[in-house]
């Protein structure tokens, strides 16, 4: 604990504000990857129970928390790939990927009833390796799916799924503590997601889905790319000395761009009595500008 601590510390403290969607992604996949291996571990120390329904009970566990674990291992690798640049932003459009999807899910569904009702133990090992590797593969394809720029929303989603995988690796320990938190986690991240995509205009469904409903063309450089109009700061200048009315919308680039404080300062400059009406919560100005 004492080791893991000091590497996480020392990663953290050097990693920018700006870095902090990809730490957190980085760190879900952590969790996901203990939550498999909890769960194989789980399966080969359990004794086996009299009682039938229990037991099929506990094999669910088992089933579910390694699933849950393996999509959030390998969703969250690509979530911090796209955020960090060394996967493309751009989501991956297969052919027939919901599809594809709904076979995983489903053949997934199928490996569960006969881990389940099946007395070999060999057999059972197989549909755990089995759905393994398809979890992995389901959990890549599902974030590869999504876009760059929901990628914070997906981060969010991950965290609940980490809630999820923390929730199963509890009820296999029988540890009252992981269930309780792990159900705050994957609530919360589910709740902060729907806001999210809320905010964002975006359709929760379409982004938990891996994109469901984005089938625009990827060869079109047309359909990828909006307006695009590039000036200089004189131009800047003259537009705001010549404006009645200025609206600044921060985002996301404008934080990794470091540019809070050259645009408080220029919010300070235009904010002046008598000059443009001001409606923020950090400038205050005298006369005109009224803070809200």
């Amino acid at each position: 604990m004492v080791i893991g601590g000091a590497i996480v510390v020392y990663l953290a403290r050097k990693v920018e504000m700006t870095e902090m969607p990809e730490l957190v992604a980085i760190l879900h996949s952590f969790v996901g990857l203990a939550a498999v291996l909890v769960g194989f571990n789980s399966y080969l120390e359990h004794d086996a129970i009299n009682n039938a329904v229990m037991e099929n009970i506990h094999l669910t566990e088992f089933f579910l928390g390694i699933f849950i674990g393996a999509v959030t291992f390998t969703g969250s690798i690509v979530a911090f790939g796209k955020l960090h640049g060394k996967i493309s932003s751009r989501p991956l459009m297969l052919p027939r990927r919901h599809q594809m999807n709904l076979a995983a899910l489903v053949i997934s569904f199928l490996l569960l009833i006969l881990f389940v009702r099946s007395d070999n133990i060999g057999l059972q090992v197989l549909a755990l390796l089995l759905m393994t590797l398809i979890a992995l593969a389901f959990g890549w394809h599902l974030v590869a799916s999504i876009g760059g720029a929901d990628m914070p929303v997906v981060v969010s989603m991950l965290n609940s799924y980490s809630g999820w995988a923390a929730d199963a690796a509890g009820f296999m320990l029988s540890n009252g503590l992981l269930i309780v938190t792990g159900a705050l986690v994957c609530s919360s991240g589910a709740i902060l997601s729907y806001i999210m995509c809320k905010a964002m205009n975006r359709s929760f469904i379409s982004v938990i889905a891996g994109g469901f409903g984005t089938d625009t063309s990827v060869g079109d450089p047309e359909a990828e790319m909006g307006e695009y109009r590039e000036t200089t700061a004189e131009e800047v200048a003259e537009l705001l000395k010549n404006s009645s009315s200025v609206i600044i919308t921060p985002g996301y680039g404008m934080a990794v761009a470091q540019a809070q404080y050259p645009v408080h300062d220029i919010t300070a400059k235009l904010c002046v009595p008598g000059a443009l009406t001001c409606a923020s919560a950090s400038i205050r100005c005298p006369g005109v500008c009224q803070g809200i």
